[in-house]
């Protein structure tokens, strides 16, 4: 007999017949639900117990199998790709000393450096969009003056620079050195802009070996740096009215058409040049790349802007070089060397009966051997010498004339703007 209690808390007395069907079949019932854990439904109590266990925590393993997905997520896999190739491992990324100095006068420099297109009257007259940028510059003061190679600007109505971000600006020249390849152009920043500019180095202390950077637009691809050493110095340039600019720096540091005017540096971020011409047959980069000292540009400056152009002393010949020294060939018939006698060719005039004939008598023409003593074998000889003196001074000239060496005296005068 079993009691139990109902939910009203009254006692029910239940009473089994003990038979012999009882007696079998109740144990064998109480055996299978309890004791047979195989039975499809049933479980357990350990197993119901565990199962608690594991709902309970279900939350704080799910929030680990996240944090797991996550991690894996982050780091890259190790398992090799079904192909069995598996992407090489990062290495470290600390810049080398080279890269350190490399990266440090980029930063220092390339805002200051320029896009600069020329404009010609045919280009307005067409009314033709702007060209590819044609050369660099450099923004050598923060009121808005740019130093670039005359060539870049040459024959332009207009000339636009554009700045580092992207801000195009209409410039006008300021003066031009035909001589030395150079000129100054000036914009107006709008109000508020800072202008970067790039301090000057000393060109008369490089050595070859040592390392340059240029930075400039190679094809119109703005502000790009090439990197390379001063490969010879003592090198010549010639210009766009076929003077020779001496003492200008060869490097390997690539340069191509669109990199003139730009600037080259040295390793503290210095200008030491003006990046100006290449050698090259095909036209592009070849490793030798020829700069302007800028020692040169910045004893000129001063005066393309003060006065728009360079004021050099003149001597008003030209001449052709020969084996003895060179043969005076026109002689400007206002200029000091005609006041001071000396003599081009002849034009002699004959006859042959009644047909009259010219012919030039270069035996006539006086031949400069040196100047101050110091040898004349070349026009560019004669001129470098003389563009180291000022207008009002004496230079003495030794001459071949009729074959005897003759001194005579010449007092220079201010040529006009070139």
């Amino acid at each position: 007999m079993i009691k139990t209690k109902n939910n009203t808390g009254n006692a029910t007395t239940f009473s089994i017949k003990h038979n012999w069907h009882n007696a079998v079949i109740i144990p064998f019932l109480i055996s299978v639900i309890f004791l047979s854990p195989q039975l499809p439904g049933f479980a357990t109590p350990t197993k119901i117990k565990k199962k608690a266990i594991s709902t309970t925590s279900s939350t704080s393993a799910s929030k680990s199998s996240s944090k797991a997905t996550n991690a894996a997520s982050e780091t890259p896999s190790t398992e090799p790709a079904p192909n069995g190739w598996t992407a090489p491992k990062a290495t470290d990324t600390t810049l080398t000393p080279d890269e350190i100095v490399n990266v440090r006068v980029y930063k220092l420099a390339n805002r200051s450096v320029v896009n600069i297109s020329p404009v010609t009257e045919q280009d307005v007259f067409y009314n033709v969009e702007p060209r590819a940028p044609m050369g660099s510059g450099t923004i050598i003061s923060s009121n808005g003056y740019v130093l670039t190679n005359y060539h870049v600007i040459e024959g332009a109505s207009q000339i636009r620079v554009t700045l580092y971000d992207g801000t195009m600006l209409l410039a006008q020249l300021v003066g031009k050195d035909i001589s030395n390849d150079l000129a100054v152009v000036k914009i107006n920043p709008p109000a508020g802009k800072k202008l970067n500019t790039i301090p000057f180095g000393d060109s008369s202390r490089l050595e070859v070996g040592r390392r340059v950077f240029a930075i400039g637009n190679p094809f119109g691809l703005d502000r790009s740096m090439t990197t390379g050493v001063v490969s010879s110095l003592a090198r010549t340039y010639r210009t766009e009215n076929n003077r020779l600019v001496k003492g200008v720096i060869q490097t390997d540091a690539a340069i191509n058409p669109g990199n003139s005017g730009g600037p080259l540096l040295d390793t503290a971020g210095q200008m030491i040049g003006i990046t100006s011409g290449i050698l090259s047959k095909a036209g592009q980069s070849a490793g030798i790349g020829l700069a302007i000292p800028v020692n040169i540009a910045r004893r000129i400056i001063p005066e393309l802007i003060a006065h728009h152009y360079i004021s050099r002393p003149d001597i008003g010949l030209q001449g052709v070089e020969t084996e003895k020294g060179l043969r005076i060939e026109r002689i400007d018939p206002n200029g000091p060397a005609f006041k001071a006698g000396l003599s081009a060719p002849k034009v002699l005039i004959g006859t042959d009966g009644i047909y009259e004939y010219k012919w030039v008598d270069g035996s006539s023409a006086d031949i400069i051997t040196t100047i101050d003593n110091t040898p004349v074998h070349s026009e560019d000889d004669l001129l470098s010498y003389v563009e180291q003196k000022k207008p009002g001074q004496v230079v003495t000239l030794t001459l071949l004339r009729s074959g005897k060496p003759v001194k005579v005296q010449v007092k220079l005068t201010t040529a006009g703007p070139v």
